[in-house]
């Protein structure tokens, strides 16, 4: 993994930055579901502590990133987006994962599946898992719909700490892992 691209989002006044960069992931994680690929990894170098910002980072092997260029999977978006060309990583950066985080949000949910998993009733459900257990989450995110379900979800996303250390493996289809890390500069 030793170089990387940015798509950023030009400003536009019809849309919202959030609705562009969440359209632009969305069809970045089509084409890698698509292409089996599990080597690209996925940043956000502008997030905070509340937000994305207007950059995906896509990180790779200098052959991968240009070969996933060369499919222009982004030209519906050329009028919103800004993409580089394939760069080197810069010597000396530090390494972190970035992955997603899913809130346990669905009380009924989490009792169906504990009812199912481990033969509960209803009522030892609800008494092992009440209401309250509700998880909110103030991560930054982005407005997926499912393709199965044509459900609309927030995907939460966290940056890891910096490390020193680069952990080799494989990314998911979003681009993310918990435990391989991208370079981070």
């Amino acid at each position: 993994m030793d170089s990387y691209l940015e798509i950023r989002v030009i400003p536009n006044p019809e849309l919202s930055k959030e609705t562009i960069l969440s359209s632009v992931y969305s069809k970045l994680h089509q084409i890698l579901v698509q292409s089996s690929c599990e080597s690209i990894g996925v940043s956000f170098p502008k997030h905070t502590e509340n937000n994305l910002g207007d950059t995906i980072r896509l990180h790779g092997s200098e052959d991968n990133l240009t070969k996933l260029l060369g499919l222009r999977w982004f030209s519906q978006y050329s009028d919103y987006l800004d993409v580089t060309e394939v760069k080197m990583v810069p010597s000396g950066s530090q390494y972190r994962s970035v992955f997603r985080v899913q809130a346990k949000s669905n009380p009924a949910r989490l009792r169906r599946r504990a009812m199912k998993r481990h033969q509960l009733t209803l009522a030892q459900a609800t008494e092992k898992i009440p209401d309250s257990c509700q998880e909110v989450l103030s991560l930054p995110h982005l407005k997926m719909r499912s393709d199965s379900t044509k459900q609309q979800f927030p995907m939460f996303i966290r940056h890891g700490p910096l490390g020193k250390t680069r952990q080799e493996g494989n990314f998911n289809s979003y681009g993310l892992s918990a435990k391989t890390t991208i370079p981070w500069f």
